[in-house]
């Protein structure tokens, strides 16, 4: 017997189905009794799907579309240092941790520029406080390096980031 899949717009990343905004196709049973319970997506009418589809072309004009915009961006962020707070212990060991996904979405608040965290080199996550360089593949070979200061802070503070301009020799 053949089923129908039902059509899903993911409200979270979900490994092995796709990102936040994709629209998928699921089976009935696993959107009803997996996803939905844990708010990891909403079923998706057609009026759904058109409206994220226009979501996702405003994304596209975040993103590099050309090399000549990833050197743009890449000097952008070049010259961009992140502050982002978070809650240390003992011998400045934070509690949790600063992700690949924090660092984008840290640059997104600050310069409005759209990175997949996928491209975020972090080879582990950041568990103490201090100052970090985050290398970035922004399109194609085009790389930018970012600062990262991780400071004392509450994490779930209301703008727990700060970004300000600097020359790339001032770090």
């Amino acid at each position: 017997m053949a089923h129908k899949g039902t059509q899903a717009i993911l409200l979270q990343d979900v490994d092995k189905l796709g990102r936040k905004g994709d629209v998928v196709n699921v089976a009935a049973g696993y959107m009803r009794n997996f996803l939905e319970p844990r708010k990891l997506a909403l079923a998706a009418g057609d009026g759904m799907v058109a409206q994220v589809q226009r979501q996702e072309e405003m994304r596209k004009r975040h993103e590099a579309q050309s090399e000549e915009q990833a050197r743009d961006i890449a000097h952008t962020l070049n010259r961009t240092v992140l502050t982002i707070k978070a809650r240390a212990g003992v011998e400045d060991r934070l509690y949790g941790s600063v992700t690949s996904s924090d660092i984008a979405d840290a640059i997104w608040k600050a310069r409005k520029i759209r990175v997949d965290r996928r491209k975020v080199s972090l080879d582990d996550a950041i568990k103490a406080l201090g100052s970090y360089r985050v290398s970035i593949a922004v399109w194609g070979d085009v790389e930018a390096t970012v600062k990262v200061m991780v400071v004392p802070g509450e994490a779930g503070e209301e703008g727990n980031v700060e970004a300000f301009e600097a020359e790339p020799d001032d770090y």
